[in-house]
């Protein structure tokens, strides 16, 4: 049961639930960044979106900034969700909204392909010593399943480096499909690390991501405790970042405004 929780979009009413989440009626086409223009009360916190051609509403995490409400993609902050998953898992979606989660693949496709309104992908970022760097993507969209989600971002901005288009050339994720365990789309076969060999990328770099002969970015791997955070092939790896040894981050978080 989904519980008494909000809706992400245009407020027409705010009314606190015992559950202290904050439930809110909206017309079925608006969302997160809306609440923060609408109400200056608005707080973070679980809501549900009920995008246009969606069947069913879903829960998502908004995010309130200075800067306007971000609905968050993903969040990894320690070990105790597994992001090794299957491709229906990452279509629809794992894990509790208001801790570590992957909202869906399905579902970041249902916000996105309005083709009236422009998204902005931010990648937030921590280390072990306290540092953090972000990563903002212009025209960010996913394509359908059919397309095997395929991503499109535009313009990079941001202090962590622009690890989706890669720290060199060849391994440029933006286009790429999005790949499973059970669902390879990494345009390599077999992916070549130096002098090793393996059939596909999620082998070696776990979890689920658009990986392209594999790429600077995976979020989606083993996550990783302070002091054992380096050198993993597979982790909360940004490239451009951190190196020249790959190192995991101690948390990750994706999240989305329309603009």
């Amino acid at each position: 049961e989904m519980g008494p929780v909000g809706y992400c979009g245009l407020i027409l009413a705010f009314v606190f639930s015992c559950t202290g989440e904050t439930q809110v009626r909206m017309k079925p086409t608006t969302f997160s960044n809306l609440i923060k223009a609408e109400s200056h009360q608005s707080s973070s916190g679980a809501y549900t979106m009920f995008p246009a051609g969606v069947k069913s509403p879903f829960r998502v995490y908004c995010e309130m900034r200075a800067d306007g409400g971000w609905t968050v993609l993903q969040r990894r902050t320690g070990p105790e969700l597994s992001f090794s998953r299957s491709w229906a898992d990452y279509k629809n979606g794992f894990g509790d909204v208001t801790k570590d989660h992957w909202l869906g693949l399905q579902n970041i496709f249902s916000l996105t392909k309005d083709k009236t309104k422009k998204w902005v992908l931010r990648v937030d970022l921590w280390d072990y010593e306290g540092g953090t760097a972000f990563a903002e993507y212009q025209d960010f969209k996913l394509g359908s399943e059919e397309e095997n989600f395929k991503l499109h971002v535009g313009k990079y901005s941001g202090t962590a480096g622009d690890a989706i288009r890669g720290a060199y050339p060849g391994i440029d994720q933006n286009g790429c499909g999005f790949s499973t365990l059970d669902r390879d789309n990494d345009n390599c076969s077999p992916c070549i690390f130096g002098d090793i060999s393996v059939r596909e990328c999620v082998t070696s770099f776990g979890g689920g991501w658009w990986y392209s002969s594999c790429g600077s970015a995976g979020l989606n791997g083993d996550w990783h405790p302070a002091g054992d955070n380096i050198g993993w092939a597979s982790g909360v790896h940004w490239r451009t970042w951190k190196g020249p040894a790959p190192y995991s981050a101690k948390a990750s978080r994706m999240m989305i405004k329309s603009v």
